[in-house]
């Protein structure tokens, strides 16, 4: 494979996340939140488990058990966000509202890691913050609870990445991975055995969207991702993750009939906007990166050095 091939994968595992969304919102309407996060993190965990079996077996120990709990607790705390919050929004504003990942990614990393917060991250952020407003204010200027917990889940997701680029330092990345579906899945049971009553889907809408979540966004997108990354430069893929709420808008009208309002279509052109500009002027500002070389002219003698720059 080369990186060609392996930006076509992540376009796919973007095109996959983009449809979740749809597919989510299909589910809710045969089984409950936690009952559908049960089953599509079981059977995730069961296909991405048959392929990556013989590795999770040679790195496992304690240590990526303890990691990998945690990262469940996390990404249950994301879908689970997502699930309540697309009770009371649209497909298309859920989209775009966990979509500022990208832009909740660097603002966690100053707040926790101290990090610095680059321009481009800030310029970015406010671009997406009026964007935000535009998509959820409404004439009270208020916004819809559905609205608030899809944004938490954005704010979840990215400590999700976070919290793994630390834990991945440590252990190996496709095994934590992989145990953290179980995980994910097993808070899922929890809880449907606590707050509901844990049943199959009974239409087949219902079992559409728990195949299409658990073997194309769950295991496909998690096996094609860890592939693509060992061809394929990590401010790109940021770049073009950035079109999943684009990909979750098309799916919403195309199938769900969804359509946004004038506003709402100037919320979302704001959102994407921050994205790729908090992403591509990074992107950017790394090419143009001025690196420092030492050149030995051979007019000046052996023992002399020039200090010039580069510009790539």
């Amino acid at each position: 494979m080369n990186a060609n091939k392996a930006s076509l994968l992540v376009l796919l595992v973007t095109l996959g996340w983009g449809s979740s969304y749809l597919f989510m919102k299909m589910g809710l309407e045969s089984i409950g939140e936690f009952n559908l996060i049960a089953l599509r993190f079981s059977l995730a965990f069961l296909i991405a488990g048959a392929f990556f079996l013989k590795r999770l077996r040679l790195h496992f120990n304690k240590q990526m058990l303890g990691f990998s709990a945690l990262l469940g607790m996390i990404l249950f705390g994301v879908v689970a966000s997502i699930l309540f919050g697309l009770k009371t929004t649209s497909t298309s504003n859920a989209g775009f509202l966990v979509g500022l990942t990208v832009i909740f990614t660097p603002l966690l990393n100053r707040i926790m890691f101290h990090k610095k917060l680059e321009q481009s991250k800030l310029f970015g952020c406010l671009l997406a913050i009026v964007g935000i407003a535009l998509l959820t204010l409404n004439n009270e200027l208020s916004m819809h609870p559905g609205d608030i917990l899809c944004m938490a889940g954005g704010i979840l997701n990215a400590l999700y990445i976070l919290v793994s680029g630390e834990m991945v330092k440590k252990v190996d990345s496709i095994s934590v991975g992989l145990l953290s579906l179980g995980f994910t899945a097993i808070y899922g049971l929890i809880f449907s055995l606590l707050f509901e009553s844990p049943t199959l889907p009974q239409t087949m809408d219902g079992w559409v969207a728990i195949f299409a979540l658990s073997v194309i966004c769950g295991a496909f997108c998690f096996i094609a991702q860890a592939i693509a990354l060992q061809y394929i430069k990590p401010v790109q893929l940021g770049i073009m993750y950035a079109l999943e709420p684009l990909f979750a808008a098309i799916f919403a009208f195309s199938f769900a009939g969804e359509r946004l309002t004038l506003q709402g279509h100037f919320g979302a052109l704001f959102v994407i906007a921050g994205i790729f500009a908090s992403e591509w002027l990074e992107h950017r500002k790394k090419h143009r990166k001025v690196k420092t070389y030492v050149m030995a002219p051979s007019n000046l003698g052996s023992g002399t050095v020039v200090t010039g720059v580069k510009h790539e």
